[in-house]
């Protein structure tokens, strides 16, 4: 935050006599600019100073019961090394994908999204936020515009969005109401083609393929227990927060997003077939 200082003109009058302040000495020139220098890099060691202790501690969590030598690696390598990708991350949302074949079976979902361009983003996504989150899949966000473009048989991938944002059921945590309500009011008219790669909800491990999701798209379907869990647990409120977007315009969905809702959906799967070679 930058204050305001304003220069305020002494009134004419007759001449004062000098007076010495010895609790003050006001310094000027190239021993004010110094010591300004001085405090503003001290300022930048300590923000970087502290960033890389959070960050050490973070790893530490995460490293809990790996042999000594690997921790040491994961700890040089976190400090040391950039990582533009992960750095350029700009969003967190939170919000619940289900299964393109299974209403059934809805996971809570944390993307982590960058606004790769005008109209792309590119999500990953976590099954919580936390040091010690399980990466479970990717999202590709594009916006209307960008959709309609797309081939017939790639629009059975994607899913719309605008349930999501009008229900409340998508969130931003820690975003402030203003912000994110200009914010959804965009979003409402995207669409999105998500992978998870990790079934999180039936196994400890990432067993199998990739899963094709989908979204919710009307009152009815979703699983409540999961909504109200996550409210409390990251301190948001779904109905509020339908309440407060409830005067975002519902835009029509473009034919071929959803396709579960016809009653037929796809579903990825694994196939063998002969190894090609030059």
């Amino acid at each position: 935050m930058h204050r305001r200082f304003r220069h305020r003109t002494r009134r004419e009058g007759p001449p004062m006599a000098p007076t010495h302040d010895n609790s003050c000495t006001r310094h000027h020139g190239p021993g004010a600019a110094r010591a300004v220098g001085i405090g503003f890099a001290a300022g930048v060691v300590s923000a970087a100073a502290l960033a890389a202790g959070r960050k050490v501690a973070m790893t530490a969590k995460v490293g809990r019961g790996h042999p000594l030598k690997h921790r040491a690696l994961d700890v040089a390598s976190g400090v040391t090394q950039s990582k533009y990708p992960i750095d350029a991350i700009s969003t967190y949302l939170n919000g619940f994908h289900m299964y393109a074949d299974d209403l059934g079976r809805q996971v809570e979902a944390s993307h982590f999204c960058v606004h790769l361009q005008h109209d792309l983003h590119q999500c990953v996504i976590f099954d919580r936020n936390a040091p010690d989150a399980r990466l479970i899949g990717i999202e590709y966000i594009v916006s209307e515009e960008r959709f309609r473009r797309l081939p017939d048989d790639e629009k059975r991938l994607w899913h719309s969005h605008h349930y999501e944002v009008k229900s409340g059921v998508l969130a931003a945590p820690g975003v402030p109401d203003i912000a994110e309500h200009a914010y959804f009011s965009d979003l409402v008219h995207t669409y999105g083609k998500t992978f998870h790669t990790w079934q999180y909800d039936r196994d400890d491990f990432p067993y199998g393929i990739p899963q094709l999701m989908m979204a919710l798209t009307e009152d009815g379907q979703a699983d409540q227990s999961l909504i109200d869990e996550r409210d409390r647990r990251i301190g948001v409120s779904t109905p509020r927060k339908r309440q407060h977007r409830a005067d975002i315009p519902t835009p029509d969905v473009v034919p071929g997003a959803n396709p579960w809702e016809s009653g037929r959906t796809v579903q990825t799967r694994l196939d063998e077939m002969l190894f090609r070679r030059p």
